[in-house]
Order: structure tokens, then C-alpha cells, then sequence
């Protein structure tokens, strides 16, 4: 009843106003689903190359609008990386594997590879690890491959047999060869040319002499012991190809470097992020050749860093669409919201019994009026009967018109009135045919108008 009371523009602008509003909501729940994340990354090298491949990937992430984007955060090297991702200043880290504490990182890529060479200059005595004999070695990256000197001089045994390390920067290297305070050099790095190229630099040769690299032969077992490395063949003819160098493919060790993340990243914002990296690899690997080392981690449940499951979800092809993760829940909600909605309706029902039967006083009201019209003797008491009734059906009509679900039965109503009615007209017809009584009772009861229906 309310309802058909409202104009016809007032009626429009609600259901526009609904309308609106269900859009928006849609829009807002679309943009806010679809928006991209932002991740920090902890990143350094000692020539900032690691820097620069993650910065070129970030930019990437950006241009095509992928789900993910990074915000870099410059540390020295991959140890203070590690520390910053420990600490949980950062979301992800590039670390090396053999660097930190990696407790709590999970694997999202493998960045690059690096191999481990020690290098003694052009007609050295020095030709494998034993020959290392008493002598210096220059280690480039201190602290970074401090791990690797302590693996190597447990192995072999080099701090009984006086061999010592010492720390330089790049730039000193070749000053401390040429001085000879160092007889070998100690460096890992990835096998792309720019520091193939950063190794020929820190030594004299010619066509007839090279450096000599030395192999590492217990790598396998080493390997075994210290599972952040892997025994490694460097090809034949690595650093120069004629003559090659070395003459055969030389045993080592090799170390990756990683994209990680913390336990505690969403599957489906790691599986993204790989999805995300990995595309963008592909897109760069012309600009960046470096990056075809740029490969998934291992899967296996026994690897030594383990993969993040949502970023082994996309390596194994097992990522699930919004719907496979949604769909239950989306079908779901509805049907027990639905059913929770009927419970409560029938709840309330149940509650609402004792007031509801207040509402039905109006008719207990009406029907008890019967008893007095038939015990009445007087025409007048019949007179505030009728305008008892009158007042009940008023009553019960105001409601109907406001639209009050707890209004009487408009058919329950007319039924009792008229019942009433009849029962009135028969006592005053009753009352007149006694001796003494006035005519005038009758025809003023057959003179006065029908009780008003309800409608």
C-alpha cells in the first residue's frame, strides 16, 4: 500500500539509485581484485649487476602491467640482502644460496648461476689445489665467499698447509698479481662474457700463455656435504677458445643466485610473481643475455632451498583459475546465506507468536461482543455495542491503509461484523416483542444503516 503511494519519479530515482549502486560496487570489487601488487626486493652486488637485471625486470613488470610490481631496495651484496630479508624489512631478496639465513625463504626463481674459479696467472707451478702450498690467495668478494674458503680449506686442508686468504676489491686484484702478494685468485661469478672478459683483465697474456684455472675434484663431494653447491664441468674453451682454456672441461663448484620470498606470501601472489618474471625474462633476454641463466628452481621436495608452492604451482602447469579457487565459495555463499535467511524468518515467526496474537484481540474482541448482545436487556447497552464494533473496524481499516502486515483479515472482519449485526438486529427485535417495551426499538433498529465493511 505504501508502495502505490509513491510517484512514479520517486519510484525510478530508487531503483536508479540501486542500480548505481550495484555498479559501483562491481567496479570497486573489479579494481580492487585486478589491482597490482607491490613487493620491496632486497638487491646488491659488488659491480651492481644484480641491481641493474632486477631494476630491468621491475621496469618490465610495470610496461606491461603484470599483477606484480617491485620496488627495489639497494643493499652492498647478496649478504646484507639476506640480512634485510632475515630481519623482515623486505618482502623478497635476491640471495646467493650459500649466503645467510635462508629459514624462512622460498624459492621463486633462480636468477643466475655462479661457478666458482680459481685462477693462477699465465706459467704458474701452481696447476691444481695442492699446489697451493703455502702461498696467498686473493679472494674478490670477501665476505660474500667467505663460505666457499672454509668449505675449500676443510676439504683439503689448507690451513695446515699455510695457505692463506686474503680479501680484495675488484680493482685491486690486478695490482696485488702483478706485486705477486697474491699467487692465485679466488672468484665467483656467473659464466657470461662481462666477467669472462673482468678475468682475462687481471692477467697479463699472450697468444702462447693463459691463466691457469685450477679444478676443484673433490666438488661432488663437497657437493654432498654442503648441499648450497654443485659439482659443475666448466666447458672446454670457456674463457678463450684458441688455444682453449682450459684445454678441457674443468671441475668445480657452482652456487645460484635467488629470487626468494618469505613462507607466509600468498601462493597466488608467488605463482604471479613467477608468471611475471618468467615473461619478462623472455622479453629481455635480447637487451640482457644474462638472464638465459635465468631458470625455474627445483621442484623436488628434497631441494636444498625449496620452491614456493604457488611459484611451483606455474612451473608444474597447477595453478588454479579464479573460478577453481573461488567457485566453491561462490556457489556456496548464496545458497547459505539463503538457507540462514529462512531459518531466521522462521525463527522470528516463532518468536513473534505470543505478539502476533495480540493482532488477533480485535477479533476475540468482536466475537465476545455476541455474549452481551444476547444477555443485554437494554437498547441502549446495544447502542455502545455498535459503537464498540464501529471503533474496532475503524481501528483495523487505519491499519490496512498504512500497510501493517499484523492488519486483520478483511474477510475474517466482514464475516464477524455482519454476524454482530445480525445478532443485534434479532435482541432488538426480541427486546420490542416484550410487554412494556416501545415499538419505536424495532423500526429504529430496521431504520439505522449497516455496520461499514472493511475493505
Amino acid at each position: 500500500m505504501a508502495l502505490a503511494k509513491m510517484p512514479i519519479w520517486l519510484r525510478s530515482l530508487i531503483v536508479a539509485g540501486a542500480v548505481v549502486l550495484v555498479v559501483g560496487a562491481g567496479t570497486f570489487g573489479y579494481r580492487w581484485y585486478s589491482r597490482p601488487m607491490t613487493l620491496t626486493i632486497g638487491v646488491g652486488s659488488l659491480d651492481g649487476e644484480a641491481t641493474r637485471l632486477v631494476s630491468a625486470l621491475a621496469s618490465r613488470l610495470a610496461v606491461v602491467n603484470a599483477p606484480v610490481r617491485l620496488k627495489l631496495v639497494e643493499t652492498t651484496n647478496a649478504v646484507d640482502a639476506a640480512e634485510q630479508f632475515a630481519a623482515e624489512k623486505v618482502d623478497l631478496a635476491v640471495v646467493r644460496g650459500d649466503v645467510g639465513d635462508l629459514s624462512q625463504a622460498q624459492a621463486i626463481v633462480v636468477l643466475a648461476h655462479a661457478v666458482v674459479l680459481l685462477v693462477a696467472p699465465p706459467g704458474s707451478a701452481i696447476t691444481d689445489i695442492a699446489g697451493l702450498k703455502r702461498v696467498s690467495v686473493g679472494v674478490i668478494g670477501g665476505e660474500i665467499n667467505r663460505n666457499i674458503v672454509n668449505v675449500l680449506s676443510d676439504e683439503y686442508g689448507l690451513g695446515r698447509a699455510n695457505v692463506t686468504f686474503r680479501n680484495l676489491q675488484p680493482t685491486d686484484a690486478r695490482r696485488a698479481l702483478d706485486a705477486k702478494e697474491v699467487r692465485a685468485i679466488l672468484i665467483v661469478v656467473p659464466l657470461a662474457e662481462k666477467y669472462l672478459a673482468l678475468l682475462r683483465g687481471l692477467f697479463l697474456q699472450t697468444p702462447k700463455t693463459a691463466p691457469v684455472l685450477l679444478p676443484i675434484e673433490a666438488a661432488g663431494a663437497i657437493a654432498e656435504k654442503q648441499r648450497a653447491y654443485e659439482s659443475f664441468d666448466v666447458p672446454k674453451g670457456t674463457l678463450r677458445g684458441s688455444p682453449p682454456i682450459p684445454g678441457e672441461d674443468l671441475t668445480t663448484l657452482r652456487v645460484s643466485f635467488y629470487v626468494v620470498a618469505r613462507k607466509e606470501l600468498s601462493a597466488e601472489m608467488a605463482g604471479s610473481l613467477a608468471d611475471a618474471l618468467m615473461k619478462a625474462r623472455r622479453d629481455l633476454l635480447g637487451e640482457l643475455p644474462i638472464l638465459s641463466q635465468m631458470t625455474a628452481p627445483s621442484t623436488d621436495t628434497d631441494a636444498f632451498l625449496p620452491v614456493h608452492p604457488g611459484a611451483a604451482a606455474f612451473y608444474n602447469g597447477t595453478r588454479q583459475s579464479f573460478l577453481d579457487e573461488w567457485g566453491n565459495i561462490i556457489f556456496l555463499v548464496p545458497m547459505i546465506f539463503g538457507g540462514l535467511i529462512s531459518v531466521l524468518a522462521a525463527a522470528w515467526k516463532f518468536l513473534r507468536v505470543a505478539d502476533l496474537s495480540k493482532d488477533e484481540r480485535g477479533v476475540d474482541s468482536l466475537y465476545a461482543l455476541g455474549a452481551r448482545i444476547r444477555t443485554t436487556e437494554v437498547d441502549s447497552e446495544l447502542s455502545d455495542i455498535e459503537a464498540e464494533i464501529d471503533r474496532v473496524l475503524q481501528m483495523q481499516r487505519a491499519k490496512t491503509a498504512a500497510g501493517d502486515e499484523n492488519a486483520l483479515d478483511v474477510t475474517t472482519l466482514n464475516v464477524a461484523a455482519h454476524r454482530l449485526q445480525s445478532l443485534i438486529h434479532d435482541r432488538r427485535i426480541l427486546l420490542s416483542s416484550r410487554p412494556g417495551s416501545s415499538a419505536r426499538a424495532a423500526r429504529s433498529d430496521l431504520d439505522r444503516p449497516p455496520l461499514p465493511a472493511v475493505e
